[in-house]
């Protein structure tokens, strides 16, 4: 079990590491790189995945159902976990809900499980990317424009995916193929920028860090194991589930604090410090469930 634990995690955990090496040694500007993956990377595996022939959309909805129910559930954990540290919740409670869905979450499913995991995991990031950009934006900005979520290209495209199945629309498959060939980029693109990222992290407020960085994996782990016995999940899916409610916050929840200046050091503090903690979780995690 050891063994299989640490085969799964050291790609995941090397090619961060490698990225932090790399941007130490020399300055590596990310903010290109990070647009096409936002904007042409994770959008094609998004597509690739929801409109392959062997993709049910219908098969997931329990799991769908379940990770709303685990995102909804964390939000709500965070109230009092802001009261009891003094944080705003407006500044504690998005990292508490949103985690690092695709970052971390789809290569490590990818990883434990096989591709038999990248749609399901395709189907978690959605439900997670949906609610954090409309109830996350309106959290921070109550008159921030929902409308505006619909400019996201990977949102656009898992919606269009969607379509596809539900209409059952068979699409080229060489096309689907070329989609699929580019989607695979972005995985470890995504890591290696997730170590550049790393630079940057500030042991300033690690106090909240490091009580949110617990706080949010133990939260996910508890609320979806219960979660996906209310819901009669068992197997591959309960345990995807639960591997999912260990993540650590997403990158994102800086992005926005960022944007809405929401007390950003604090919300990168939190972010960074939870991702160098799922070195500890996420072998438990793995532990509990394979």
């Amino acid at each position: 079990m050891l063994e299989r634990i640490v085969a799964i995690l050291f790609p995941v955990f090397a090619i961060p590491a490698i990225g932090f090496l790399v941007a130490r040694r020399q300055a590596v500007d990310m903010r290109q790189i990070n647009r096409l993956i936002a904007d042409v990377f994770v959008p094609a595996l998004v597509f690739s995945a929801l409109a392959g022939r062997d993709f049910h959309i219908f098969e997931y909805r329990w799991l769908a159902l379940a990770m709303l129910l685990v995102t909804i559930g964390c939000g709500v954990a965070g109230h009092p976990l802001a009261r009891s540290v003094d944080v705003s919740p407006k500044t504690l409670i998005p990292p508490m809900m949103f985690s690092n869905s695709v970052n971390l979450g789809v290569p490590v499913a990818v990883l434990a499980f096989g591709e038999q995991a990248l749609q399901p995991a395709i189907v978690l990031f959605l439900i997670s990317s949906l609610l954090h950009y409309s109830y996350g934006l309106w959290l921070l900005d109550h008159h921030a424009r929902i409308a505006q979520m619909w400019r996201v290209p990977s949102l656009l495209v898992m919606l269009a995916g969607i379509a596809v199945s539900l209409m059952e629309v068979q699409v080229w498959e060489p096309a689907v193929t070329a989609l699929r060939l580019l989607g695979d980029i972005c995985i470890p693109l995504m890591l290696f920028a997730l170590g550049v990222r790393m630079t940057d992290i500030s042991f300033q407020g690690w106090k909240l860090g490091v009580i949110t960085g617990l706080a949010r994996p133990a939260a996910g782990m508890l609320l979806s194991a219960l979660v996906a016995w209310l819901l009669g999940l068992q197997g591959f899916q309960a345990a995807l589930l639960v591997i999912y409610g260990a993540m650590p916050p997403a990158v994102m929840n800086y992005i926005f604090a960022e944007r809405y200046q929401q007390e950003p050091d604090r919300v990168a503090s939190v972010v960074l410090l939870g991702n160098l903690l799922s070195l500890f979780v996420l072998p438990l995690a793995l532990a509990l469930t394979l």
